[in-house]
């Protein structure tokens, strides 16, 4: 037999009260079992811890030392359990989590990763700046824990839950023949009047979302984009569309960025919109990830 944690709680008891019939009280059980703890403990230690007499109860040299390292390793047991039961809720641990560029343009979601992290202050938050396919490898990978993406489609391990739909708008120069005479926030139009024109757009290593989404949008549209500039960032896009140097499609969502000579305006083509999609691991779905994607489609929810 070998000392458990019951015989600690029971020795503590007596320690602390001097009393073997207030300690058995403190305890909901009878004297005589307590009292049979305390010999077992004292029998596997080979060490006397009290002192007994009808009069009063007193601690041994070796009952003193006990009492001190007893409640030590209670509470180190106490902090352990209540850790543990913590990270099975979710309110602790290291969360990794993906982001492409144009995503945190979206006011909910910095909204619910600070709400996140004033619910959950013990959590880790690990934000990586990705493209969807970088994402995707992350996850499959295990270098992520949960992504946001646009959507696409996916292998079978990992599984997708509609976040947002963010509509693509075009960027032109505010000076462009197609918006003369017109209010840029309340026009709309075919993409296939920009067949002949030229376009700038992500490369495809840094925005395969859109890059892809782009590419398709024109092919229903009955031509292929001529490309004449790339870059890696949405203002640069902007700002090449504000240049007059080819017209962008970029979600929406972007417009938050304000470039002198820029303009969004509304595509009226059939699937001009980008989905935006949470992403995880089929068989890896945690506490922490199941906290995380509740909260954030909550908070779309909302706004919905």
């Amino acid at each position: 037999m070998s000392i458990e944690l019951r015989h600690l709680r029971y020795f503590l008891a007596v320690a602390d009260t001097l009393h073997f019939g207030q300690a058995a009280e403190r305890l909901g059980m009878s004297q005589p079992p307590l009292s049979q703890q305390i010999r077992q403990l004292e029998q596997l230690l080979g060490a006397p811890l009290f002192v007994r007499s009808h009069r009063r109860v007193q601690l041994t040299e070796a009952g003193a030392l006990l009492q001190a390292k007893a409640r030590a390793i209670l509470q180190q047991v106490d902090v352990a359990v209540d850790e543990v039961q913590r990270v099975q809720r979710g309110e602790q641990g290291e969360l990794h989590i993906g982001l492409t560029r144009a995503t945190p343009l979206v006011p909910q979601i910095p909204r619910a990763i600070f709400g996140y992290r004033e619910r959950f202050p013990q959590v880790r938050l690990q934000l990586r700046e990705m493209n969807t396919l970088q994402q995707i490898d992350a996850l499959l990978e295990n270098r992520l824990d949960v992504g946001i993406i646009r959507k696409r489609v996916l292998p079978a391990e990992l599984v997708a839950r509609s976040l947002f739909t963010d509509p693509l708008a075009l960027v032109l120069h505010r000076d462009h023949p197609a918006l003369r005479g017109r209010d840029p926030a309340t026009t709309v139009l075919p993409l296939k009047q920009f067949a002949h024109e030229p376009f700038v757009g992500f490369h495809r290593s840094v925005g395969a979302g859109i890059h892809d989404q782009m590419i398709a949008l024109c092919a229903a549209a009955g031509f292929t984009p001529r490309i004449v500039q790339e870059a890696g960032e949405a203002s640069t896009l902007i700002s090449l569309a504000a240049a007059g140097l080819g017209a962008a499609i970029l979600p929406s969502s972007c417009d938050h960025i304000q470039i002198e000579g820029a303009c969004f305006v509304a595509l009226g083509d059939r699937g001009a919109h980008s989905e935006v999609q949470l992403v995880w691991r089929r068989e890896g779905i945690t506490p922490l990830i199941r906290n995380f994607t509740a909260l954030l489609q909550a908070e779309f929810g909302k706004s919905g």
